[in-house]
């Protein structure tokens, strides 16, 4: 289905393998049926008798439709769009980073570019609640982050979504994004004390072997952007943006869940950044 002309300035189709209608088959236990793709007659989920929900393509083009008609369209102009999705296309994302819009961070020894995301979960088989978050990318690395504080991204994944409360996001997307390129041209101005890095950064993410692993990402990163808060920070999202390259590889579990695990590592991200001790960093500069 091609979008309404409404949507002339997104150009971002629902791709062919997530647009297909969703059926329910009852299962031999009483309050239990399927999740089907009436397209391919698969079965792809289990859920509780009273679940409902909508197609891929119905939640996606809501999404892109209010974008549409509340942002400017020099703002969604040219937009990259990357989809990803997992549980045999039970879960979706649509991660679109608005490329027109864009702030500078820099110290004496980098600089780089970010710009803002939009980033719309959707589940056919209650794998996840529909919601909304933003973000941003940077261009230097293509490291993606989610905005917010981890307690508003938990409650966000645990409360309804409603296309009022996007709307209200939507328009005051870009002051936000302005003020977090503040923070950040802040992070990437406030040095590190490389006598506590290691403690630092097991004070935040909790194991001793991840810290080892994050403590040479860090200085990975500081390699080009300086030994500051910024070179942190970005160690974590390297972490949470690419599984290789980062040194973290996701465990092979034998599932579809790849993209669904990078979504929550980005999520832990967020929860390591709320913490404290992170916090007192610009506290103590």
């Amino acid at each position: 289905m091609p979008l309404d002309t409404t949507m002339t300035a997104l150009n971002a189709p629902v791709p062919a393998h997530l647009s297909f209608p969703v059926g329910f088959e009852p299962t031999k236990v009483s309050d239990k049926k399927y999740v089907v793709n009436n397209a391919t007659d698969e079965y792809i989920g289990i859920v509780g008798k009273g679940f409902r929900c909508a197609d891929h393509l119905t939640f996606f083009e809501g999404v892109q439709r209010t974008m549409c008609e509340t942002l400017d369209e020099a703002d969604l102009t040219g937009a990259d769009v990357r989809w990803r999705s997992a549980r045999k296309n039970a879960w979706a994302m649509m991660d679109l980073q608005l490329t027109n819009v864009s702030a500078r961070i820099q110290n004496e020894k980098f600089s780089t570019t970010i710009m803002p995301r939009i980033i719309a979960l959707h589940g056919i088989d209650g794998s996840c609640s529909n919601q909304v978050f933003f973000g941003k990318i940077d261009a230097f690395c293509t490291n993606g982050m989610i905005s917010g504080s981890y307690d508003t991204v938990r409650r966000k994944n645990t409360s309804g979504f409603t296309m009022d409360g996007f709307i209200h996001d939507l328009r005051k997307h870009r002051q936000d994004f302005y003020k977090e390129a503040e923070t950040m041209n802040q992070w990437l101005n406030t040095p590190m004390r490389l006598q506590d890095v290691n403690d630092l950064i097991l004070s935040i993410v909790g194991t001793e072997r991840k810290a080892r692993k994050m403590t040479d990402l860090y200085f990975s990163e500081a390699a080009s952007r300086g030994h500051n808060v910024f070179a942190l920070y970005s160690a974590f999202t390297n972490y949470a943006t690419d599984d290789v390259r980062s040194g973290f590889p996701l465990r092979n579990t034998g599932g579809d869940t790849q993209a669904e695990s990078m979504w929550k590592r980005e999520q832990e991200v967020s929860k390591w950044i709320s913490n404290d001790n992170f916090k007192s960093l610009l506290q103590a500069a």
